[in-house]
């Protein structure tokens, strides 16, 4: 190894973000081993490789001793002493052996092992960025896809989008580009493992805090979200300010801001609900779109029975019971929807 191969090493660290003492040290490492399968005819061995010239030193390492017991791993009192009169009893001493041939080797093995710190380092470097957008969004392209996964790129490298992670009924063409909530972010042998997602309500907690300016600022606050993915999601929102209207602010100038979501979710249906530490006024709101007539709620069971008009049941029901499902999700409470004539006729029967 020479200056010129110190300063390649040097332009590889900056041009990767590596620190070149990293690399260094990996070399020194790298080349005890080399070392001790070539020669072997020391046991403690240190390897130093010179900054700026890149001349390379191999040192036993032996202990200075009364009686020497074991020749490669102790130097006797007189031996250290010829090499500097300042040593003591117990001192460690580096007697250099660096063989001949030993440069050959030495630069094979750099080689070998720049390219390996470059390749740990950059799946470090990967690892990080990503680690920190967990639970966060990112903007991807489908770059292939098999039986199951979708593979998104992402630049620097590839996330994948799992079939339970896949909304129902969206279909991944190559080169489409997609916004994607991080679920989590693996260390593997192979590199990191980013998890994405199309189907969790945190993609749509995501995309509501980048559209409206004041979920950002937190005048605004998300207190809940119930979704099904690729059908409808119920969003509960709340404002900290009397003066800002927490649904209004959601949806935005002709409905613009939760429209620009709703294309992005490729059609999913969003109902913004107005939170209330009120649950009669919460579980109200929640039934959106239906209008509620009257609700009444048993804290001890945490239920509600709710009445609506007769035309307005299946809309509070909704399709296969969506609404009153996501409702209930939402709220946390379980809810029974009748009808008036419904609750009529109960009354009757009582009488």
């Amino acid at each position: 190894m020479n200056g010129e191969f110190i300063e390649a090493v040097s332009q590889i660290a900056k041009e990767k973000g590596i620190q070149p003492e990293v690399l260094f040290e990996a070399l020194e490492s790298a080349l005890v081993s080399a070392y001790k399968k070539n020669f072997g005819s020391a046991q403690n061995v240190k390897i130093t490789i010179n900054r700026e010239t890149g001349d390379v030193h191999v040192y036993a390492q032996k202990t200075m001793v009364d009686e020497v017991m074991d020749e490669l791993l102790e130097i006797s009192i007189d031996d250290a002493k010829r090499i500097d009169r300042n040593y003591k009893l117990g001192d460690i001493i580096d007697i250099e052996v660096t063989p001949k041939t030993f440069g050959r080797i030495a630069a094979q093995t750099a080689k070998q092992v720049v390219v390996q710190k470059i390749r740990e380092a950059e799946r470090g470097i990967i690892y990080e960025q990503f680690s920190s957008k967990e639970n966060d969004l990112v903007i991807g392209t489908v770059q292939r896809k098999d039986k199951q996964n979708v593979y998104i790129d992402l630049g620097k490298t590839e996330a994948v989008l799992g079939q339970s992670e896949q909304m129902p009924g969206e279909e991944y063409n190559f080169q489409d580009r997609l916004k994607l909530y991080v679920v989590e972010v693996k260390k593997t042998s192979k590199g990191p493992q980013i998890i994405v997602s199309r189907t969790h309500p945190g993609l749509v907690k995501r995309l509501f805090e980048q559209e409206v300016p004041e979920i950002f600022e937190g005048v605004v606050e998300i207190k809940g979200i119930a979704r099904e993915a690729g059908s409808r999601t119920k969003i509960a929102v709340h404002s900290n300010d009397e003066n800002v209207d927490p649904t209004g602010a959601c949806i935005g100038p002709k409905g613009t801001r939760v429209q620009s979501i709703v294309d992005e979710l490729k059609g999913e249906k969003i109902d913004v609900i107005k939170w209330s530490k009120n649950p009669e006024e919460f579980i109200a709101s929640a039934l959106s779109p239906a209008k509620v007539l009257s609700v009444e709620v048993s804290e001890k069971e945490k239920s509600a029975k709710v009445v609506v008009l007769d035309y307005q049941l299946s809309l509070a029901i909704g399709k296969e019971g969506q609404n009153a499902r996501l409702a209930a999700k939402l709220t946390g409470w379980k809810i029974d929807i009748k009808s008036q004539s419904q609750v009529k006729d109960i009354e009757d029967e009582i009488v």
